[in-house]
């Protein structure tokens, strides 16, 4: 079986729980006997690990062009002819309008460099949803020229790469919904991206969630049919033995960690408002915040108002080692996002023999027995449960001890065996329609 799939990002080059997921997919896959998997990024930049997978990077993919010289231009420019309905530069109202069929079928103009190829920065930048079109028209070029068996695009970044690879191919097409404008935005969704997310779910031959928390988000608020949508579960990586270590202290306070992206779906003011109550009752604690994000500037100026900046530090985002060397530092983690579809993180703090409090707010409180869960906008529970954990040495202990045995095993490999089954029923599904 050859799958070929869409993703946004692919280790070492990632800005969250969505590369750290589709990469563990990945290699759970390629553990398996008879699965072959193609994995597309926007961009790749040459140092990625391609030991289990064939990547691809849409910027180093050929496309035939040519140059047409316009009448107000002194050089020539140079632009790809691709016979789509997708359009990569115009308004998500058009765009839509095109996929639906409501305008007829025309030779699109998108713009390449001297190689032929079109660019990506590959980013989150102010010109994602053109990137995402572009990479929508550069799947069909890839999707006419590889052969596989099913689609799998990971995301609505991904879900028209997706899309137009089985407009092309005719291949059926899983999407991975890992996060909704729901959980990002708290409910204030951006139209545009829901009109994709739709999109995508509607063109899906099956759509896998990362828990049943978004899997109930996706039957209730995108309408779709409950026999299509199917829950697995995210993993984790293993750990070596060098990334157990633990990193020597300047000093002997205990450290409560929040580390993800500083946002309105994580929850950090909650944290926050937690560690004030906290550092009323013990003064030998500090508090990190590790990540970045919109809210950032705004937490600070929050925790310099309650007068604990003195104890409160902010890193800023944190990628490969230092995640696990913050992590490892640690006397508790805390996730109290208000909407969080899965994650990843607590599982990483677990793995790291760090005790966790997550919001039950959240997809892996679905799965986890030894954690402490509260609601997110409990901070009197939040900070009792943070209180007892550094008080009490042998809470802390049970919670690292069965906690750690509790994570070891969730393994990519029985997520991707999951996956596998769902692929193979998909297709005799299809098969059966012909």
């Amino acid at each position: 079986m050859r799958v070929l799939m869409f993703g946004w990002e692919f280790p070492p080059h990632i800005a969250g729980g969505l590369g750290t997921a589709s990469y563990g997919l990945t290699r759970g896959l390629a553990s398996l006997k008879d699965v072959d998997v193609i994995f597309v990024v926007p961009k790749a930049y040459g140092d990625e690990d391609q030991s289990i997978v064939s990547l691809i990077g849409a910027n180093t993919v050929p496309v035939a062009f040519k140059k047409v010289k316009y009448r107000y231009f002194m050089k020539p420019v140079e632009k790809i002819e691709v016979f789509s309905r997708l359009v990569p530069y115009t308004d998500p109202e058009d765009f839509w309008k095109m996929t639906r069929g409501e305008v007829a079928d025309t030779d699109l103009l998108v713009s390449t460099n001297k190689q032929g190829k079109v660019d990506f920065s590959g980013t989150y930048g102010a010109n994602l949803m053109d990137e995402i079109y572009k990479y929508s028209v550069v799947a069909q070029v890839i999707a006419s020229e590889q052969e596989f068996d099913i689609i799998h695009a990971h995301d609505w970044l991904a879900y028209p790469a997706g899309i137009a690879a089985k407009a092309v191919s005719g291949k059926p097409l899983v999407i991975h919904v890992h996060a909704t404008d729901f959980d990002r935005s708290g409910g204030n969704v951006n139209p545009g991206v829901f009109k994709m997310e739709k999109e995508g779910m509607d063109a899906a031959d099956k759509i896998i969630t990362v828990s049943n928390f978004t899997r109930e988000i996706v039957i209730n608020n995108y309408d779709i049919d409950p026999d299509k949508v199917e829950t697995v579960y995210n993993a984790v990586e293993p750990l070596h033995a060098s990334e157990l270590d633990v990193p020597a202290r300047a000093y002997d306070d205990k450290i409560v960690t929040f580390l993800g992206r500083i946002t309105l779906q994580k929850g950090p003011e909650y944290f926050i408002e937690a560690a004030r109550m906290v550092l009323a009752r013990m003064p030998n604690v500090r508090f990190v915040m590790a990540g970045s994000g919109d809210m950032m500037e705004r937490m600070m100026r929050h925790a310099a108002s309650l007068r604990i900046t003195d104890r409160f530090h902010f890193t800023g985002f944190l990628r490969g080692n230092d995640v696990f060397t913050m992590l490892r530092m640690s006397d508790v983690y805390v996730m109290p996002s208000v909407s969080e579809p899965f994650g990843i993180s607590p599982l990483e703090a677990m793995h790291s023999n760090v005790p966790v409090i997550i919001s039950k707010q959240s997809g892996v409180a679905e799965l986890l027995t030894h954690a402490v869960k509260v609601d997110f906008w409990d901070i009197e529970a939040m900070a009792d449960a943070i209180y007892g954990i550094l008080t009490y040495p042998a809470l802390s202990r049970m919670f690292i001890m069965n906690g750690k045995e509790e994570v070891d095993k969730l393994k990519w490999e029985k997520a991707a065996t999951h996956v596998k089954d769902i692929y193979t029923s998909v297709l005799k599904q299809t098969s059966q329609q012909i």
